[in-house]
């Protein structure tokens, strides 16, 4: 298991979950026009603050985590699960929702 120190909290996902920190959108569009809140999308990309010790499979051999901390990637638009700890607004995912890696 790998954490960030950059949250208060230690947070330990558990298998092959990640604990992902969302990409802040623009809130201002390409043309200029000021974006509320109801109208920007979901983040799709963001950094990996934490993650699990992998898979487990049914055979009790564990596949390790592709994903460490500090990793930028790209998500599926409805993947994981929203939390706030510390205030801080944040996803937790299977590594499956993760689509790719951003170099």
């Amino acid at each position: 298991m790998t954490t960030s120190a950059t949250s208060a909290t230690q947070i330990q996902p558990m298998g092959d979950r990640v604990v992902v920190r969302p990409t802040d959108e623009p809130e201002v569009s390409a043309g200029g026009i000021i974006l509320p809140d109801t109208a920007k999308e979901r983040p799709q990309e963001g950094e990996v603050i934490a993650a699990g010790p992998g898979r487990v499979l049914s055979s009790g051999t564990r596949i390790e985590m592709e994903l460490k901390v500090g990793d930028r990637v790209v998500f599926s638009k409805f993947a994981g699960t929203e939390v706030t700890i510390d205030g801080e607004d944040l996803l937790i995912m299977t590594s499956g929702d993760v689509l790719a890696k951003v170099s």
